[in-house]
């Protein structure tokens, strides 16, 4: 077969999938692996672009037609190493990345072949590589005498410290939870990210010298102060985790809930977790708000805790929803029930949820991004009754008491301010200190907090080269 016309002959295909009436009833992976056939079968389905859409669509510019090509080739080892030359988090981004809206949907093969299954192949590529003894190579790197402090142990600090050690800086990463990943571990659902394959990247990254000091909060257990003292430099990636709320009647009765404590809940029940405030749906009719990936994770696990209806209400159509068509596609395909153009207006009852109040709503003329705007249909008003109401529009910053006192700039909605006229990647105003991830852009992609972690590891790294050299000239006078 000419390489370069496989893809007319081998159809795109994805891994198995568990069949909806199986999955609803367990919380593992729903999707199966590609045997190493398949793997090279598939990856050799790209043209090789010249100008490859795929990579310039990734977050974090993965080198994908390349390690597309040394899998097809069976370079395993190889390719393994290219993909963590641009991600730290490559299995965990293969597994929750939205890759309709990036690689996947920028491929040429989209219109009408089938895109190359970039995701499943990222997966395929460390999943195996570890299986078969695979290890970071360190090696030539020549370690300094540096050490930075890394708050937060989400995507972005991961990055940050995955990068760091690579350049021969210690990194030190200190998180208030009892494990590494943020909600990589706490807020994404097991169907979609088993908590093994995180547990698995802080081994990795243990290996590489990151050490981990976690059940420890700054400002708290560990004041600032004492914290800046004790590094050369300073990285914050803690996150969003302010709760956005719709601004109407009812958001505080008794049986609604934000999304990230619904599944944080969850999550710890499954781990077992002493003193969790389990939040159960067995039997409910719920109603979820919101339609972004937080909202389609909120669907699925209600279905999995046994929820008798699962609806989810989003203001505009489908086709404008932000959250992945991979997600809808399978939250449809668990029984979810979608409201298009539905937009609440109230949560009602009396101590108690006992429905929703929805207006319809019709897309006009596009806001300054681009986007159709909901208007409310006149007399379209309906209530659609619930037991429980769990509310997922998003996050936005929480800063913290300290930010002011050490320099540390935020926004009028509490995103760090990174200082654009310093030449170090993602330093804020105090130069000291680093910013990146959800804490910088205000809540997004796990690949877009990698990005900004690894490049403000970039920039510390420069930063503390350039003042050591600084101060050994001065020393020198």
């Amino acid at each position: 077969m000419d390489k370069n016309l496989q893809f007319l002959e081998l159809k795109r295909m994805d891994p198995k999938i568990l069949h909806a009436s199986k999955r609803v009833k367990q919380y593992g992976e729903i999707y199966d692996h590609y045997t190493v056939k398949q793997a090279i079968e598939q990856s050799g389905r790209c043209l090789e672009c010249g100008n490859p859409y795929c990579e310039w669509k990734c977050p974090v510019h993965n080198y994908i037609p390349q390690w597309l090509k040394l899998i097809s080739e069976d370079r395993l080892f190889e390719a393994a190493d290219l993909s963590h030359q641009t991600n730290s988090l490559p299995e965990i981004c293969g597994r929750i990345c939205p890759q309709d809206r990036l690689c996947e949907g920028a491929c040429t093969l989209n219109d009408g072949f089938g895109a190359v299954t970039i995701g499943s192949i990222e997966k395929y590529i460390t999943d195996e590589a570890l299986k078969q003894g695979w290890k970071p190579d360190l090696s030539d790197v020549v370690k300094t005498d540096f050490t930075v402090g890394i708050v937060g142990a989400g995507p972005a600090g991961l990055a940050c410290a995955d990068v760091l050690s690579r350049n021969g800086v210690k990194a030190k990463v200190y998180d208030k939870y009892e494990e590494i990943g943020g909600l990589l571990t706490f807020g994404i659902p097991p169907f979609k990210l088993e908590k093994h394959i995180v547990k698995q990247r802080k081994k990795i990254l243990e290996g590489m010298g990151v050490e981990f000091i976690l059940n420890t909060e700054i400002g708290k257990d560990i004041q600032f102060d004492t914290f800046m003292k004790n590094h050369d430099a300073v990285f914050l990636g803690m996150g969003t985790y302010t709760y956005m709320k719709g601004g109407f009647k009812g958001e505080n009765l008794d049986g609604v809930y934000d999304a990230l404590p619904y599944l944080n809940s969850n999550i710890r029940n499954i781990f077992e977790t002493p003193g969790n405030r389990y939040i159960d749906m067995n039997g409910k009719r719920v109603i979820v708000l919101g339609g972004g990936d937080t909202s389609m994770d909120c669907n699925r696990t209600a279905l999995r805790q046994g929820a008798s209806k699962v609806y989810c209400a989003y203001r505009r159509n489908e086709e404008n929803m932000p959250g992945s068509k991979r997600e809808v596609k399978n939250s449809k395909e668990e029984g979810v029930d979608f409201l298009w153009n539905m937009q609440p207006i109230e949560i009602v009852g009396g101590s108690k949820v006992e429905g929703v109040k929805f207006v319809k709503t019709k897309l006009e003329k596009s806001d300054i991004r681009g986007r159709e705007i909901p208007t409310i249909v006149k007399g379209s008003e309906q209530i659609i009754k619930a037991d429980n109401v769990i509310i997922a529009f998003g996050f936005r910053p929480n800063p913290a008491s300290w930010f002011e006192e050490y320099g540390v700039k935020i926004d009028e909605i509490g995103r760090v301010k990174v200082n654009t006229d310093s030449e170090y990647s993602f330093q804020t105003h105090n130069p000291k200190i680093f910013c990146g991830g959800d804490m910088v852009r205000g809540s997004d992609l796990v690949v877009t907090a990698v990005f900004e972690g690894r490049s403000a590891a970039n920039g510390i790294t420069k930063f503390l080269t350039n003042n050591q050299s600084r101060d050994l000239d001065a020393a020198n006078l």
